[in-house]
């Protein structure tokens, strides 16, 4: 590349960064607000809310990357033509080709880079967030242990502990609801949380276990040690589920026919198999919008505001009906090839319009000759 172009390139490649980290910096807090629930309901560390919200980030920077290259190719190259460096590098002999190949290149690397987020990354990351978040939910020691207040795990089991000392409880009841027939309450003075056998347990010590029997006696047991296991009380929820964001794009296109849920979602995923492949072009699509809002026309000291809106309707157009085409294409496999068509007819539209017809574009027209000579038929 020329300096020109060099210096265009990374113009425009900060202006990305800038408006990628925003927007991306927005979305994680919005995220983030929606994850408060594992450290307000499931008492998790801050270190573990930052991870898991920062392992969202690489799907939050993909979708934003297209509409961010848009905004900063438009911010930019508005920028440098009212300057006039635009229509000196003309000037200078730079063909239209030469002057937008900078941000076509651009495009070209956040389409690399949106493909790898995509196929890799964003999986990858997905993965590990829905398995901190099982683990997280499955932590029974965070959700039941709450000294001085009543907890419960669905409608089997209720804790109660008066006081916690180090990892000692003090204070003890268990409300046992399992067989809703035949209920068991148990009272210690004291408990530990520990793991046998690769099972959480509960070991219980001065234990008073009180249940009525199917003759409605009740019956006391006391135990000087008393282990209650707890996995049966384990979250339902805490089970590992893999959405379609969550899987590679080999797991897409071939399902587990032996799975009736992966059977039964197969159209979405291959919906979502053709998207990963597809939305990589967005970033082509909104560089060339981008292009033809600035470089489209005549050069103008007041701004291309007609344009640049035309441009931005179109851009934001192209977002939507490409998420209509994912959508509508999860109920009807066919509607993929769409998703194909959608982004490369506009790449190929827009090329013609400015490579093509646009080279007749932005050229000053010359005057007539006959209007410099004078009445006489004499050059003046």
């Amino acid at each position: 590349m020329t300096k020109i172009q060099t210096y265009l390139f990374f113009e425009v490649l900060r202006a990305v960064v800038i408006i990628i980290g925003g927007l991306a910096m927005l979305a994680l807090l919005a995220q983030g607000l929606s994850r408060t629930d594992l450290i307000l309901e499931n008492r998790q560390s801050a270190l573990t809310y930052f991870y898991i919200v920062m392992l969202g980030a690489p799907q939050i920077i993909a979708l934003l990357t297209p509409l961010a290259l848009f905004v900063a190719s438009v911010w930019s190259l508005n920028r440098i033509h009212k300057d006039s460096e635009i229509v000196v590098a003309q000037a200078a002999g730079m063909t239209r080709w030469q002057v937008a190949s900078p941000i076509l290149r651009l495009a070209v690397l956040c389409v690399v880079a949106h493909l790898t987020v995509n196929l890799w990354i964003q999986p990858m990351a997905q993965r590990a967030m829905r398995e901190t978040v099982a683990e997280a939910r499955a932590d029974l020691a965070a959700a039941l242990i709450r000294p001085g207040q009543f907890t419960s795990n669905g409608e089997r089991l209720t804790f109660y502990a008066r006081e916690q000392s180090g990892g000692e409880l003090r204070g003890v009841l268990i409300s046992d609801m399992t067989d809703p027939e035949n209920p068991t309450d148990i009272l210690a003075r004291s408990a530990a949380l520990i793991e046998y056998e690769g099972s959480p347990t509960l070991l219980l010590r001065d234990a008073i276990s009180q249940q009525l029997d199917a003759n409605n006696q009740l019956s006391i047991l006391e135990f000087e040690q008393y282990p209650f296991d707890l996995t049966e009380f384990m979250k339902e929820d805490s089970d590992l589920v893999l959405k379609a964001s969550d899987k590679y794009l080999h797991e897409l296109f071939f399902v587990d026919r032996t799975n009736y849920f992966e059977l039964k979602e197969a159209d979405a995923l291959l919906a979502e198999a053709h998207s990963r492949l597809t939305t990589p072009l967005l970033n082509i699509v909104m560089s060339l919008l981008a292009i033809y809002a600035v470089l489209g026309g005549d050069f103008s000291r007041k701004g291309y505001s007609k344009r640049i809106g035309w441009a931005t309707g179109g851009a934001i157009g192209v977002l939507i009906v490409q998420l209509v085409l994912q959508s509508a294409a999860a109920n009807d496999p066919p509607l993929n090839a769409l998703q194909w068509l959608a982004p490369l007819g506009v790449i190929g539209l827009l090329s013609y319009i400015y490579f093509a017809r646009g080279r007749h574009l932005g050229k000053i027209e010359r005057p007539p000759l006959e209007l410099f000579r004078n009445p006489t038929g004499a050059a003046s």
